[in-house]
Order: C-alpha cells, then sequence, then structure tokens
C-alpha cells in the first residue's frame, strides 16, 4: 500500500453503559417562544428535505484531567446548555407536520434538550485508537428504547449524553437533528455551548439568527434544473444489494495532504485544460475506486455521485444575515455510466465532481427548493448512489474545548446504517498538530475490501 495512505483499524469490543440519569435542559430565561402559548417557526424546503430529517450523531472524547469531578462536568454542561438555549430556543422545542406533509417547530412546557448521563466500567485506553471511528462506541450515544429508525417527530431535537470513564476521561455523544442546522450551523451552535462553559458566562458570537423564510419557495414555483440528485432510478444493478444484503465493514483510511496532491496532479496531467480542485479529484477517485472493487453490474448502469455544497458563498440576491444557523447546502449530483466510469480517465470522472459542483448557484438553489415544493420527495433514494460528506471543512476540535481541552476525538461513529454514504474527516485531535491528512470512512461488503484499498492506494493503473 502507498505509504500516504494508511488502512486504519479500530477494536471491536464491547463498551458497557450505565445509564444514571435522564433530564430535560430548558432555558434559563423566557424566549420568544413564551409569548404566545402557539408560537411556531417556519422550515425552509432546505431544512425539511426528506435528506435532512436525521439526527446527526457524533462523539466528542476528553482525557481526564486532576481537577475532574463528574458532578462539577454535568453541572457545567448543563448550565452552559440552559443559558445558550435562550438565544438558540428552537433547539429546545420539537417537530411536527403541518399541510401537505411540511415540518415546523413548535413549543410546549414539557420540551427541552435531552440530556443523559452514564457511566463505563472501562477506561479510555480499553478502548484502542480513539482516532478512528468506530461502531463500538454507538452506546456513547443515546437512543430511546425501541426508538424507530428515522424518527424526528416530538423528539427533543438536541440529545447529549455524557459517559464517565474510569480513568477520569468522559465522551460527549450527541445528536443534534438536522432539519434545525447544517453542519456549518451546528459548529456555530457548539461553539456558543462550549465558549460558554469555558467562560461561565453566555458567549454568542455571532447572534444565532433565525430567518427562514430567505429561503421560501416562488409563487408559482419555477424549477429550472431536472435535480437528478431527487430523482428515484430503477435499481436494476448489483450495487445496492452488494451492500444492503451483506453485513458491510466500516473502512477508514488516513489520506496524506502529499497523495491528495498527486491524485489532483494526476487528474490534471491526463487534461492539461482542467483545472479543479483537490475535493474534485479526490471524490473522483474515491467513486471510481469504490464502484470497481464493487463490480457494479451491469455496464450501460447509470450511477449518481452526490456531495453537499455550501451555498452561503454563492448567495447574490438573498442575502443572509450573519449568525444563519440553517440548512444553506444543495446536493450536487455528477452522473456517469458503470463502463464510463471504470474505463474513463481519472481526468474525465473529475470533471464531472467539478462541473456538479460548478452547477450549484443560488439559482440552482431556488429551483431546488421550488423542485421539493411541487414534488416533496417522501423517501431517500439509494439507486446507484454514493454519497461522499465533508467534514474536512468543519472546526470540530477547536469549536469543541468547553474548558477541559480539545477532544481526542470528534466526528461520527457508525457508518453501516447508511452504507452508501463517505464521510471525509480531518485528522484533528490534540496530538495531529498541523497534520493536513484527512481520513476517509466508507463502508464495504468483505469480498470489496481488498481491492478497494489496493485501488484506492493507486496501485493500478487510473
Amino acid at each position: 500500500m502507498d505509504s500516504c495512505v494508511q488502512e486504519l483499524q479500530f477494536s471491536y469490543l464491547h463498551i458497557p453503559v450505565t445509564i444514571k440519569n435522564k433530564f430535560l435542559v430548558h432555558p434559563s430565561s423566557p424566549t420568544t417562544a413564551n409569548q404566545s402559548p402557539h408560537h411556531s417557526l417556519y422550515l425552509s424546503n432546505l431544512d425539511d428535505i426528506i435528506g435532512a430529517r436525521v439526527f446527526t450523531p457524533s462523539v466528542y472524547f476528553y482525557r481526564s484531567s486532576s481537577s475532574n469531578r463528574e458532578s462539577l462536568f454535568l453541572k457545567r454542561l448543563q448550565d452552559a446548555l440552559s443559558e445558550v438555549l435562550v438565544p438558540y430556543y428552537p433547539l429546545s422545542g420539537r417537530l411536527r407536520e403541518v399541510q401537505n406533509g411540511k415540518l415546523e417547530v413548535f413549543f410546549g412546557e414539557e420540551q427541552g434538550a435531552l440530556m443523559v448521563s452514564a457511566t463505563s466500567s472501562m477506561a479510555l485506553a480499553d478502548l484502542g485508537d480513539l482516532t478512528v471511528p468506530n461502531p463500538a462506541w454507538l452506546p456513547l450515544i443515546f437512543r430511546h428504547p425501541g426508538e424507530e429508525a428515522y424518527k424526528i417527530l416530538e423528539m427533543p431535537l438536541l440529545i447529549a449524553q455524557v459517559t464517565f470513564f474510569t480513568c477520569g476521561g468522559f465522551s460527549l455523544g450527541i445528536r443534534l437533528c438536522h432539519c434545525i442546522c447544517d453542519g456549518f450551523g451546528a459548529m456555530q451552535f457548539l461553539g456558543s455551548w462550549a465558549a460558554t462553559a469555558k467562560m461561565g458566562g453566555l458567549v454568542t458570537d455571532p447572534e444565532p439568527v433565525w430567518d427562514r423564510e430567505t429561503f421560501k419557495p416562488r409563487n408559482p414555483p419555477m424549477v429550472k434544473y431536472p435535480h437528478h440528485e431527487y430523482q428515484p432510478i430503477e435499481e436494476r444493478s448489483n450495487l445496492t444489494n452488494s451492500l444492503w444484503d451483506t453485513k458491510p465493514l466500516q473502512k477508514c483510511y488516513r489520506i496524506s495532504k502529499q497523495f491528495q496532491c498527486r491524485v489532483k496532479s494526476i487528474a490534471q496531467g491526463q487534461d492539461s485544460s482542467l483545472v479543479c480542485s483537490t475535493f474534485d479529484a479526490m471524490a473522483a477517485h474515491i467513486w471510481r475506486s469504490w464502484v470497481k472493487a464493487l463490480d457494479v453490474k451491469p455496464l450501460d448502469y447509470n450511477l449518481r455521485l452526490t456531495f453537499s455544497v455550501n451555498v452561503r458563498t454563492r448567495l447574490e440576491t438573498l442575502k443572509l444575515r450573519k449568525g444563519f444557523y440553517g440548512n444553506v447546502v444543495c446536493l450536487a449530483c455528477a452522473m456517469s455510466s458503470v463502463d464510463s466510469l471504470i474505463n474513463d480517465s481519472l481526468s474525465k470522472t473529475t470533471r464531472l465532481v467539478q462541473e456538479a459542483r460548478l452547477r450549484v448557484s443560488e439559482d440552482y438553489l431556488q429551483s431546488m427548493v421550488d423542485y421539493v415544493e411541487v414534488n416533496r420527495p417522501k423517501k431517500l433514494e439509494f439507486g446507484g448512489k454514493l454519497t461522499i460528506t465533508q467534514w474536512t471543512r468543519f472546526e470540530m476540535y477547536e469549536t469543541a474545548d468547553f474548558g477541559w481541552g480539545k477532544p481526542v476525538y470528534a466526528g461520527p461513529i457508525d457508518l453501516r446504517p447508511t452504507p452508501q454514504v463517505c464521510v471525509l474527516l480531518p485528522q484533528g485531535g490534540v496530538e495531529s498538530g498541523n497534520d493536513q491528512s484527512m481520513v476517509v470512512c466508507l463502508c464495504l461488503p468483505p469480498s470489496a475490501v481488498h481491492n478497494f484499498t489496493r485501488l484506492l492506494s493507486l496501485n493500478d493503473c487510473t
């Protein structure tokens, strides 16, 4: 394997966790929601599109310190959350469906964010490598017993579990409803919560802004693009079955900055007119390697690569106030037949990814909002699709210092429930320094692991 591509290993283990207490955290002072018994908040079609109707789970690990006391840490987190829930009061509400299946946020007396305290008989050192996302960490994220998959209605919009280990270290497991904020909005909220805990008083920089009406659909709606990213494609390939009918393995690879530049150089060297981003080239390389390793058939089947594009910097007529923390991301979609994807050059696939990324403009975003208004997709489409999610853009480690230093690890846990998703993570943590490596995490059938590792490492022609 290329020395710049390192397959990462994690421990297969069972983490015993005992739930000690569960309690709701309410805003520390009255909010706008208290001024009316029927107060509700509008969600845009970017917020309540089917792909956002999920909880995004993540975990943060913190080493022990000489001043660790469980009750003090829990109180600091709880008090800070109560303070932050005043300006971020929508996170204390719940979701309900209104006309035509649209969602809105509503409020009631028994609402609030859910906090859970727990203990484990293990030490952090027993968990193995804390820099590699491990499905074994699932007990560190609270789920209600018997909770159905994708349940978001009537659920707390923020669920936080604090698990204390015997060494004095602890984890903070968070489930945050994607309908309320995208990744950038989540970092803004988390940064405010952490800074408030660290400083001992409310810190909001910037002040949170709701303003979801900015993205209301046009009247009448004007759908100007085909939006293949949301259209169903007949599943007549072996792709989805090979992932869902087997027990896929979660695999992670550390990719050095040097290797990322090499992939980009290969793509641009094959086509002198191509000037692409590192993401364009790496996404194309991962997509091709994944499809080749899975040996997708038939060759004339159309495949899709989707990925989120942050549209904040592409807005021209629509103006967002600083502090807006809602969803301002749009799915880009590249398409290719299996035959073209595995036989064309890396540069051609890279150009497909680049064109899909550049296609996402304010006009495209408004068209997507109108498309959802007209069609309102009811289910996630998996046919022939790989979705790449970039967490490399988020300052997860910098924003999560609650007063006891940066986390050892910050990020997702288990990708297996959605095995057609690939996550790109920053190489973070307190020991990482200025390492600009990325960690690529995705799911593979056991039979495809060797080939994917070989292809990803460029131990094959491109």
